[in-house]
């Protein structure tokens, strides 16, 4: 329960945050996630923190995002493996966890990390949709 009364002070005081934030899609952010319940993915350190890919901005607060981990994983309907280069010149190895899919506020944001490649951002929204809409058919271009 101690991760749990931390997170909530630092999501008080996330939520107070009034700045202006432009994000664009296949950008990425560290998020204030927060300690979050079962398997849903947490964020990690004092801030509660993960990257975080911008999918789509729904509104000029709300935006669809896609949490990534470094720890590798199978590549699959629920993972894509991404590499991208961070605001550090590091080459980052990353897996965006496409089964975590969720609305964030953008005040969750803090800092850009990076920016993932178009065909990465195209093969992450194609196993997105299968996530989402498991019997629909494939698009056809």
């Amino acid at each position: 329960m101690d991760k749990f009364d931390k997170w909530n002070k630092i999501k008080k005081k996330t939520h107070k945050i009034t700045r202006k934030l432009g994000i664009k899609p296949r950008e990425i952010f560290w998020a204030k996630i927060g300690q979050n319940i079962g398997d849903e993915e947490y964020g990690k350190g004092e801030n509660f923190a993960r990257p975080v890919i911008v999918i789509k901005q729904l509104s000029k607060d709300l935006f669809i995002g896609i949490p990534t981990t470094t720890a590798q994983k199978e590549d699959n309907d629920y993972y894509h493996n991404i590499n991208y280069i961070n605001n550090k010149n590091e080459m980052i190895n990353s897996s965006a966890m496409i089964l975590q899919i969720r609305v964030f506020s953008k005040k969750r944001l803090t800092s850009k990390l990076g920016k993932i490649s178009k065909d990465d951002f195209e093969k992450i929204q194609e196993k997105m949709l299968k996530v989402l809409f498991p019997l629909a058919e494939p698009r056809t271009q």
